[in-house]
């Protein structure tokens, strides 16, 4: 299938974080791009403003006129409930309808890939390789989960687009989205049970991880976390690199404080000669590991040391990836989108290493009951890190509510020696009566709309 018939693309979920970079792209390449989302967003007025058609009822009035199932492709996320109006009426009309996965295979088959997968990480380690391969002048187009600080985007590009452009794209494991990528280069950072829903246990998932691993192309490259090193074992044709905070092929040494923020200094170690004092933009022992992973991709494509070490040391993060809304002597408020167990318990053990002695508030949105359901003990025990948790209702995203699932299954056997329920109507009262030292908004759904008004009631005392 080729992308160059169609002259308008039609987006069903155009507000989502992947969805939203593809859009972009089409933009940029001059082509009328207009969608439905849900609700009204900070993201979804960009797109307005860079010259998108966005609504936000499902009724198939409000699809542009210029619509026309001979010049327009239609790109959905599986996000998109079956019983979408607009949907179905395109599908009946015998447009040509095709998932945000498919499309981005299609746009990175014909170049040189460097994919990112993993349950966490992926996000902070892609936009990681984008930024090198940006600062360092190579011809690139990068597709992003996140928001990137330094370029308040998800679609970061540099040069022209020619036979030599490096694309970076997230691979992403959900609904097996990331087996329509074929990679030249594919970075591994972690495997942890996740999306049940979809593929019924862990070892179905990393069946899945092994045939990605497997697509990477003959003599192509993979750079995977050391703890998850044998997903690789079985595949003979690529060159295999791990990587981790201590073990691995390539690890931290001589890590140093610079900053009571959880900044520091670093040498990577396992070259023939090592990369001597790496300092890093963002705090945390899990960005160091991400950097180690994004070093490894840039030395595979010739980008030199100095250069490197440079664009490590001017990477300003990724939005909601230990995002730092208020930081003072007195008052730290960050905002994060952990939403699996893991995440969440290196997240707060981070916060309680860069801020010992002061008590840690965490309020907490689950994100899906399945997801829910699945880690309810995996989320009782890392929130009860927390020294005060405030545990909000569960986001639904794209399910129906599951019977007996709610929050309150997580509240009961959570050992926080403050914790309170609480839901959008509540939550700003119930803040505004806490005494707080270091607070942190978790969790994937739409908690971020509070950050705004947190951060207002805060800088008010």
């Amino acid at each position: 299938m080729k992308l160059d018939q169609y002259d308008s693309i039609y987006f069903l979920g155009i507000g989502g974080i992947g969805m939203s970079a593809i859009a972009r792209w089409f933009k940029h390449k001059g082509l009328r791009v207009a969608g439905y989302d849900r609700t009204p967003t900070p993201l979804t007025h960009e797109l307005i403003e860079e010259g998108m058609e966005i609504h936000f009822d499902d009724k198939v009035e409000f699809i542009p006129g210029y619509i026309s199932k001979e010049k327009t492709l239609v790109i959905f996320t599986p996000a998109i409930p079956k019983n979408h109006v607009e949907h179905n009426y395109l599908k009946v009309s015998g447009f040509t309808i095709l998932k945000r996965s498919e499309v981005l295979g299609l746009l990175t088959k014909n170049y040189k890939t460097i994919a990112v997968a993993g349950t966490h990480g992926k996000t902070t380690t892609s936009s990681l390789i984008a930024h090198i391969l940006k600062y360092a002048g190579k011809d690139m187009v990068a597709f992003l989960g996140g928001i990137t600080t330094n370029y308040e985007s998800n679609l970061i590009m540099h040069g022209e687009v020619n036979d030599n452009t490096l694309v970076v794209a997230e691979a992403d494991e959900f609904d097996r989205s990331f087996l329509q990528l074929f990679p030249h280069t594919a970075v591994v950072t972690s495997a942890d049970a996740d999306h049940l829903d979809i593929y019924g246990d862990h070892l179905h998932m990393l069946s899945s991880y092994k045939e990605f691993i497997s697509q990477i192309h003959d003599k192509g490259n993979l750079i995977i976390h050391e703890s998850i090193g044998s997903l690789a074992d079985e595949v003979k044709h690529i060159n295999k690199e791990t990587y981790g905070m201590s073990r691995g092929q390539f690890f931290a040494g001589n890590i140093v404080p610079i900053s009571r923020d959880g900044f520091f200094e670093f040498d990577l170690l396992g070259f023939a000669h090592k990369i001597e004092k790496i300092k890093l933009g963002v705090p945390g022992f899990h960005n160091m590991e991400n950097a180690i992973a994004a070093t490894l991709v840039a030395l595979k494509f010739g980008i030199d040391e100095k250069t490197i070490r440079e664009a490590l040391a001017s990477f300003r993060g990724v939005k909601r990836r230990f995002e730092y809304i208020i930081r003072t002597d007195k008052l730290i408020y960050i905002d994060d989108y952990a939403h699996h167990p893991a995440e969440i318990e290196a997240f707060l053990k981070s916060l309680k290493e860069m801020y010992i002695g002061k008590k840690i508030t965490v309020i907490f949105q689950p994100h899906l009951f399945t997801r829910t359901r699945d880690f309810a003990e995996g989320f009782s025990s890392s929130l009860s890190l927390a020294d005060e948790l405030l545990l909000m209702d569960i986001y639904p995203a794209r399910e129906e509510p599951i019977a007996g699932v709610t929050s309150d299954m997580l509240f009961e056997n959570i050992s926080s020696k403050k914790k309170v329920r609480c839901n959008k109507l509540n939550l700003m009262q119930t803040l505004a009566g806490m005494d707080i030292e270091v607070l942190a908004t978790v969790g994937a759904g739409d908690i971020d709309t509070f950050v705004k008004p947190i951060k207002e009631l805060l800088s008010s005392r």
